[in-house]
Order: structure tokens, then C-alpha cells, then sequence
């Protein structure tokens, strides 16, 4: 004959695992009604991908040290800096691949970013142009001791040439090669492509990780204004 008391414990132990599985059939509800809420919620239509468009690269060949044209299909952004950034990361990507006829490791991600900013004067005269600093804090391009509006106000910045100011990673600088001949096509090759798909683009300017720095790699001067336009047609580029 069983206990009294084992009977006591037999009786809370099944009254416990009767409360235990209603307890859990009761959370298994609860989720499954969430995760059907979650997908009415959910968007229908597929997210908005950028169109491909055509955008012209200006591609280094270190054998002859020459430019190539070449045009791919890319998404491109709508916005103007983005849109600049997609197609330099195109070029690097190029040049990262292992057949590369410029070889330099990075890719991508090796441009941060690209502000474009009212182009400064140049002319017989005139001053050497201000220097581009990135302020960290907001995250956006000043010119140091100049305003960034044009003479002609906010018409300039919307309509007249720009400066690019191209922002690369110290990983990409540290590890680029050196040489004045090499340095000279990433820097021209940069140029020619921005002009060729921003047209406005006039003048570019480099940073590294949001700081002026002397040098490429040694050679190529980063603290001057290049001139987008004298990346002239890819065949007769010669640095």
C-alpha cells in the first residue's frame, strides 16, 4: 500500500507538470502570434536597388603607364557624393583584383568617403588654394580660413565647378607601392574618373582618414589642388 505522504507528492508533482505544459502551450501561442504579426507587418515589395547606369573608369596600366578607358554598368546612387564614392571604389576594386595591371591592395573600402565642395579660384596671381580639413566632430569638409560659399552665393554651389575632396583610408596609403611613376597613375587615374562621371568636378583634393597628409607613399604630393581636367583622354595620359 502506497504512503499518504508519497501520495502528496505524487499529487503536487502532476499537478506542477499540468501547470508547467499549460505554461508552455501558452508561450508557444504567444510566439506564433507574434511571428504571424511580424509578417503582415513586413514589407512586400523587394527594397529599392540604385538603376545601373554607365560609368566610365580611367584604369592604370603600370606596363606602359598609360590610362585605359573602360565603361561598366553600375548601381549608381542618386546623390552626387555617394555616386562618386561608388565609382571610385569601382576603380580600387580593380585595381585590388589579382591580375590587376595596376596592382595596389584595398579596394572599395578604401574610400570613406567623397565631399564635394564649391570649387576654389585659380588663376594668374591667386593664392595657393585653401586646404581641405575634415572635421571629425561633425563629420564635414571646411576649408580652413576661407568660407565655402562662391563669390556668386548658393547659384555657384549648385550649378558651378566643385571640388571633390577624396577621403582614403591609412590602410590603403600604407600599403600602396611606391614610386613617383605608380603613385602618379592612382592619383591621375582617381581624377580623370571623377571628372568623367561628374563633369563638374574641376579640382580634387586628397585626405587620409579625415587629416591632410604630405605624400601618397612617399612621392605624390597630397597636400596640392590636382586638376581634374588634366587627366585628359586615357590614351595620351602619361604621369
Amino acid at each position: 500500500m502506497i504512503p499518504r505522504h508519497q501520495k502528496v507528492i505524487f499529487g503536487l508533482l502532476l499537478a506542477a507538470s499540468v501547470a508547467m505544459g499549460a505554461t508552455l502551450w501558452h508561450l508557444r501561442q504567444r510566439a506564433h502570434e507574434r511571428l504571424i504579426a511580424g509578417q503582415d507587418s513586413a514589407p512586400t515589395s523587394a527594397p529599392q536597388i540604385a538603376p545601373s547606369e554607365q560609368a566610365t573608369l580611367l584604369v592604370a596600366n603600370d606596363n606602359d603607364g598609360s590610362m585605359l578607358t573602360q565603361i561598366l554598368s553600375l548601381p549608381l546612387p542618386t546623390d552626387p557624393g555617394a555616386r562618386a564614392r561608388a565609382v571610385l571604389g569601382k576603380l580600387l576594386d580593380l585595381y585590388a583584383a589579382p591580375d590587376a595591371a595596376h596592382s595596389v591592395p584595398g579596394g572599395a573600402g578604401s574610400v570613406i568617403q567623397v565631399f564635394l565642395l564649391p570649387a576654389a579660384p585659380l588663376g594668374a596671381g591667386t593664392a595657393a588654394p585653401a586646404k581641405p580639413k575634415l572635421e571629425a566632430s561633425r563629420a564635414v569638409v571646411i576649408l580652413s580660413g576661407e568660407s565655402s560659399a562662391t563669390p556668386s552665393g548658393t547659384q555657384s554651389q549648385k550649378f558651378g565647378p566643385q571640388m571633390a575632396v577624396v577621403n582614403l583610408s591609412g590602410a590603403f596609403v600604407a600599403n600602396h607601392p611606391s614610386g613617383i611613376e605608380t603613385e602618379m597613375l592612382t592619383v591621375l587615374s582617381i581624377c580623370g574618373t571623377l571628372h568623367a562621371n561628374l563633369p563638374r568636378v574641376t579640382q580634387v583634393r586628397f585626405l587620409v582618414d579625415g587629416a591632410e597628409r604630405p605624400t601618397l607613399a612617399g612621392h605624390a604630393d597630397l597636400t596640392r589642388t590636382y586638376l581634374a581636367a588634366d587627366a585628359m583622354p586615357a590614351e595620351e595620359i602619361r604621369p
